[in-house]
């Protein structure tokens, strides 16, 4: 995780999280904290060794691999904390994640670890999406919905930080099934950063590229690849319940379940897929003897 300058302003540490700083002044304003102490330490002493300020942070969404490392930073350098609305209140409450995942049910304890529920952090500016001038930094927050409810991309200084709104070409195949809550948002969010300029952008995963866009495109059609991969299970399989959909689906794109918090994961990224065919009127939905149903829509299999 090296610290790499892309113009007078801005900085990323690339790694499997990607962490961006921006300085300003006498001001430095970190964006994400990776996923915990032991991670965000090993960005705050490259730069700390720059002779650079560190002052605020940004959180772009309640994900714990983004904000693990939030609570050493307000404890030890006193930053200012800034993040999106909604997703301040679970990074106060965090138990949350663990809580939705498991479907509203008091969450296991194998579920409350730092992958899904990291230290609680309370924002001192909550912001959402427009322009915003806060002390030194003036950026514009995009609302990038669909992997997070009210995730926020950062445009600063010509470099567009984008979370987790779009991933890496590469790292969308190590994934296999990003995780996502709404297939329609994820797009939508995918087809507005089309149309932002910026000299460059850094995903939350993935490398920094100053031609983006066609990394967007990329992750469009890989998500209209695995909704179609859906159908065509659901097609070949009609009858199908959810629970065995979510297992096809996970054995046809070969990830591994294997821990109940992964499973989840892959769960919820299935079901946002299937919703998406519902509400594309595509597929019908019913309950069966207890179970969630699903096949498709009579006029779309004659």
């Amino acid at each position: 995780m090296n610290m790499q300058q892309i113009n007078e302003h801005n900085y990323v540490f690339l790694s499997s999280v990607n962490i961006g700083y921006v300085h300003e002044g006498n001001q430095g304003m970190i964006i994400d904290a990776a996923i915990d102490k032991s991670s965000i330490r090993k960005v705050v002493r490259q730069i700390e060794a720059q002779n650079l300020p560190i002052t605020h942070l940004l959180i772009t969404h309640a994900h714990s691999d983004h904000y693990g490392g939030a609570k050493y930073l307000q404890d030890v350098y006193n930053v200012k904390v800034i993040a999106p609305k909604f997703e301040a209140t679970i990074l106060q409450h965090p138990i949350l994640e663990p809580t939705y995942l498991f479907m509203g049910n008091d969450p296991l304890d194998e579920l409350r670890n730092k992958f899904l529920e990291g230290p609680s952090i309370e924002a001192d500016i909550v912001i959402d999406e427009g322009d915003h001038q806060i002390d030194e930094f003036q950026f514009e927050a995009i609302a990038t919905p669909g992997h997070s409810y009210n995730q926020l991309a950062i445009r600063i200084h010509d470099t567009l930080f984008a979370a987790d709104s779009y991933f890496g070409e590469k790292e969308l195949h190590k994934h296999k099934i990003p995780y996502i809550t709404s297939v329609y948002k994820t797009m939508d969010s995918l087809e507005k950063l089309k149309s932002f300029s910026a000299n460059g952008a850094v995903p939350g995963h993935g490398n920094y590229e100053e031609n983006f866009i066609k990394t967007i495109e990329r992750n469009i059609e890989y998500h209209q690849d695995l909704l179609h991969r859906l159908y065509c299970i659901i097609q070949d399989k009609q009858p199908i319940s959810h629970e065995e959909l979510v297992s096809i689906f996970c054995d046809e794109m070969s990830v591994n379940a294997s821990q109940l918090s992964m499973f989840l994961l892959f769960r919820t990224a299935a079901t946002a897929y299937i919703t998406a065919l519902i509400q594309q009127e595509k597929i019908d939905h019913y309950i069966q003897r207890h179970r969630w149903m699903f096949q498709i829509k009579e006029e779309e299999g004659t």
